[in-house]
Parts: structure tokens; sequence; C-alpha cells
């Protein structure tokens, strides 16, 4: 098989340069071909015709098949002087979209050409007569000493690029640039992988070449000399034309060479040389067509889908097989790294066909050793090592990178648990109001208080009084949750508990049913000491009232000798708090007034 590349070589018109080196403008692959149409300005050749007056316009003839499509039309004007950047093609206006430029060493005398893409109006007008017209050299040429110098001239050159069904699958280069000789000039055509090399051609674009000038003129690709019936071996740019086989293109030539027994399958670059004596010429363009029945796989990544609190990414990716010549079989691998660390691969599933493409999704794990923000790549036929099973077109386009970042959950401080006094049946009240400061090391991070881990992960009954929270039992854990910016979320806990606190007896009571201190009042110590006991004494220390956790002393007596029933009259008794807890071994007693 072989492959087709078409090089264009561009440059950027400067001031006082020698030339721009010609190099890879653009490039087909599919069932394509090219031809070349043009014609020159001069009346004869410069190096003998009297005078130094050319014409400002000319016209050549298109003549594809009916069947053959037009791609691309790029055309090329050229001529002595600075440059008229500004042409009409079929008495359409057409501007130069870029400039070479190229002074000859020997004289200083500058010379130009001219880029245009005129796709559009070739392809509405078709098969024809074509006209460049207002390309008027003239006040240039009779100014400076172009006629002494014998490089006085012009011209105009379209490359047209044609689809064909019928053709084989073939890759064009176009290259372009403006590079002069003598003496010689070496050019490295690159992007070439010589499948195939049957039928394997190359055209030249070249201006200011003299027949009546033969003096070591050689056009040489890969070392060996290139020629036709219209090009000697000696007298390569001889002002003529291989696609309408004419020698009186003064001053430019279209040559297009057979190069099948010039290259060898395998080859990856090719070398063109050009040496002349005494002729001046001018290199703007070169085309080369290749057989080359090849895929040419590319991939990217359409979306990178990463998750809070995880290391495992989701790509959604597509591979390509879009300037192909042949279809990219199933089971290519496709190689992803991190950082350039490898971490994953995978198959494709289907044979791509020429245009087609594939589209999946891969998850991957990325290792812990990896930062959090990082270039993601994928390599389409590579494995582990960057080696690959296809053979392609090009392997130099193979790989797609992004940026990705991770999303880390937020950090924060160990918060410590926290105990209050039992109000009751474990029962506490607590004050975590500074924890949402406490808690955060990113200030901007925001938190959350709940009760059950299901409640937080779910922003479900969201503690809002931290001030004063009630726990109605214990011990409790509280679970906070901090959210940052990225939407990711972190849990931490801390518990409260309660701890029995010492009783306060309040030392009077006055039982007359006004609904204030009608019992004794013993702050923590219901509910809390639950297997308490209360004595109280009379004055003479008899025991006149006992009870525990589920009686309230009312100023009644309940025990001991009664002279008066079981109301107690007004006076100093005495209490004794058996609270029966090992927290508290020792009882409280003091004394306590009872008014009625």
């Amino acid at each position: 098989m072989k492959k087709i590349i078409f090089l264009f070589f561009f440059a950027i018109k400067l001031v006082n340069v020698s030339a721009q080196n010609v190099s890879l403008y653009q490039q087909f692959n599919g069932r394509f071909d090219f031809t070349m149409i043009g014609n020159t300005l001069n009346t004869g050749e410069n190096n003998i015709t009297p005078g130094c007056s050319i014409l400002t316009s000319s016209a050549a003839n298109l003549n594809l098949t009916p069947t053959d499509v037009i791609e691309k039309v790029f055309l090329y004007w050229a001529g002595s002087g600075t440059g008229d950047f500004q042409i009409k093609l079929n008495d359409i206006d057409v501007i130069a979209q870029r400039n070479f430029a190229l002074t000859q060493g020997t004289s200083n005398l500058p010379f130009f050409s001219a880029f245009a893409d005129v796709t559009a109006q070739v392809v509405s007008t078709g098969n024809g007569i074509y006209t460049v017209s207002d390309l008027d050299l003239n006040a240039t040429i009779n100014t400076l000493t172009y006629c002494n110098n014998r490089t006085n001239f012009g011209g105009w050159a379209m490359i047209v690029v044609y689809k064909n069904n019928a053709l084989p699958l073939n890759q064009l280069n176009v290259y372009d640039g403006l590079q002069g000789i003598p003496t010689s000039v070496n050019i490295t055509l690159n992007s070439l992988n010589v499948i195939d090399n049957v039928g394997a051609k190359i055209g030249f674009l070249a201006w200011e070449g003299d027949s009546s000038l033969a003096v070591n003129e050689t056009l040489r690709i890969n070392g060996s000399i290139l020629s036709n019936a219209l090009n000697p071996a000696n007298n390569a740019f001889n002002s003529t034309s291989t696609v309408t086989n004419s020698s009186n293109l003064y001053n430019m030539d279209m040559d297009i060479y057979d190069i099948q027994n010039n290259i060898s399958i395998g080859d990856a670059t090719a070398t063109v040389q050009m040496t002349s004596g005494q002729d001046f010429v001018m290199i703007n363009a070169i085309v080369t067509k290749l057989n080359s029945q090849l895929p040419d796989a590319t991939i990217v990544a359409n979306n990178v889908e990463v998750k809070c609190n995880s290391r495992q990414i989701k790509i959604d990716h597509t591979v390509f097989n879009t300037i192909a010549t042949n279809p990219l079989p199933a089971n290519t691998q496709v190689a992803i790294f991190a950082d350039n660390v490898f971490v994953g691969s995978f198959l494709t599933t289907t044979i791509l066909p020429i245009g087609g493409s594939e589209t999946g999704f891969t998850t991957v794990t990325i290792p812990a050793s990896i930062p959090l923000n990082f270039v993601l790549k994928l390599v389409v036929d590579s494995d582990a090592n960057g080696l690959g099973a296809v053979t392609e077109i090009l392997e130099n386009n193979n790989s797609f990178a992004t940026s990705v970042r991770l999303f880390d959950p937020p950090k924060f401080r160990v918060l410590e648990n926290l105990t209050s006094c039992n109000i009751g049946f474990s029962k506490g009240l607590f004050d975590f109001s500074d924890y949402s400061n406490l808690v955060k090391i990113n200030s901007a991070d925001t938190v959350q208080f709940f009760e059950s881990a299901s409640n937080a992960n779910n922003n479900l009954n969201e503690i809002y009084n931290t001030l004063n929270y009630v726990a109605n039992t214990t011990p409790r854990t509280i679970f906070v949750k901090l959210t940052n910016s990225d939407g990711c979320s972190s849990i931490t806990t801390f518990d409260l508990f309660t701890k029995n606190c010492p009783p306060t007896v309040f030392q009077a009571l006055t039982p007359n049913g006004d609904g204030e201190n009608d019992s004794l009042i013993i702050t923590s110590l219901y509910d809390i000491f639950t297997n308490h006991q209360l004595f109280i004494y009379n004055r003479w220390g008899q025991l006149v009232w006992q009870g525990g956790n589920n009686q309230r002393f009312e100023g009644l007596s309940n025990t001991g000798f009664r002279v008066a029933g079981n109301v107690l009259t007004s006076g100093t008794y005495f209490y004794v708090l058996e609270l029966n807890d090992a927290a508290f071994p020792e009882p409280l007693h003091g004394y306590l007034f009872l008014r009625r």
C-alpha cells in the first residue's frame, strides 16, 4: 500500500530576507489526485527576448472529468518586485491571503509570490477558461534593473485537488514557501510513510526558469535525477507544463514526475535537491501523491466526570479515524496516563471505517501518589510503554491531554466531646455554638450539625439550636458536616455525655398552697439520683419524713410519732440526703426552715 501526503509550505513576507523555506501546508487523505493550470505573463523568455514589457493578464483552461469533484483550489501568482497582492480571477477581485518574499543574492533584487484559496469560485464556475488580470508589474520592472538582470517575469498557477471514487486511496501533501537557486537547495519532505510506491508522483511549481539555460540544472529526489520527455536531466526548469505538454510557459514551470522508482516502501522522508549553475530559479510549491491505505487514529476526551471524595474518574471519550485511507481495526488499545504515569487502558470495540468514530466510557482510579491537579492523557494505539501495534498515516497525532482536578474533601479539626449535668434520666443541655468555627480549617467551608449519619448525608433535620441543644438521652453522637466550594463534604463527630452533678437543697419551704415552695426544692436530684433517700428530722432528732425518687417533702409527716396528725408545724428541721451513688459516698445534710 502507498501513503499519499500533500504538504504545503508557507511563509510570511519579511523585509530583507533571502527566502521562506518550503514546508507542509495542507494534507488530504482519501481518493484524491491533483492537477495544475496556469499561465505566464511573459511574451517570451526574458533571457533572450528584447524589451521588458510583460502582459497584465493571461488565461488557462481547466478540464476535469465529469466524475472529478473539486476539493481545494490554491491560486499562486508571482513576479518581479515587492508584490501586487490584489488581482482578478475571471473579473472577480482576489486579495492575497499569504505573501512570500525572496531577495536574489547576486542582484539584491526583490521577488514575490502570493497565495489565495479560490475553491469557492472555481467550484461555482467549474471547467472552462480562467483568466488572471490586473497583475501589472511593468512599473516595477521598468524602474529597477530587472531587464538588464534578465529576471523580469510574472505568472500565475492553480493547484487543483480533486476527489474521484475511481481513484485508489491516496494521501496528498501540499508544501509551499519560496526558495531560490542557484547554486543548490535541499528540501526535506517530512510526514511520509510509504506503504506502496505504485503510482507515486510529485509536482513542482517554479518561477523564472529559462529553457535556453541548461548549466547543471538538475532536479533530484533521494539522490536520483528526475527527467521526462519535457524536462531533460540537465534542464529541469525550462518553461514547461506537464499537464498541457506545453514548452512555451515562459519563465515558469508546472512539472509533474513519476517517482515510483525514487522512493521505497518504509520511507518516512524524501529529500528534494535542486541545482543550477547559472539559471536563477524559485521553488514556490511542491505536491506529492502516494498511495496510502492506512488508518489514522485520534482521540479526544469529551468529558471527565470527577466525584467528591473519590479518586475514581469516568472518562467520556471518542476515538476517530478521520483522515484515514483505511479502516482502524477493532481492539485497538488506548493507554491512559496521569502526569505521564500509566493508570489504565481500554480497547476499541468496533472496526472504524474511514471517517468513522466510536464513543465510550472508561473508569479509572487515580493513584494516591498523583496530586489533586494533574494532566490526563489518552493515547490511542499505545500500550503502557507508548508502543503501538497499528501502522498509521501519522504517528504523532494519537494523544489527547486535558487538565483534571480531583475534588478533595474538606479538612477539619477533631472536636472534643462535651459533658453537661444530667437533668434527668441522662438528659442534658449543651452549648456547641462555637464548634462551627472550631471545626473548620478553611474558613470558607460551611458547617452543619445532625443527629445521625443518614440525616447528614441527606441534609435532613439539621440542628439549628446549637446554643441550647437538649439531648434527651446520652451518650449521643453529633454528626458535623463540612461542605466546601466544590460541593464536596466531610463528616466528623463528637459525643455528648451527661454526669450527675451535686444536688442543691433550697433550705426553705412554705406549704401553703400558693404554688411557690410548696415542697422542698432540691435541684439535680430527682430522676438523676434515682436511688436516693431523703430523711427529715425535727429539732428533737425524731425522724418525721422519709422518701425516694418518686416522693416530695411537702411539710407532712409520713413516719414516726405524730401528735397533731401528719401536718408538721413551722420550725427548723434537719435533713439527711443519701444519694446512693458511688461518686458521692457521703450523705448531704443540713437545716431547712418550714413556714406555714
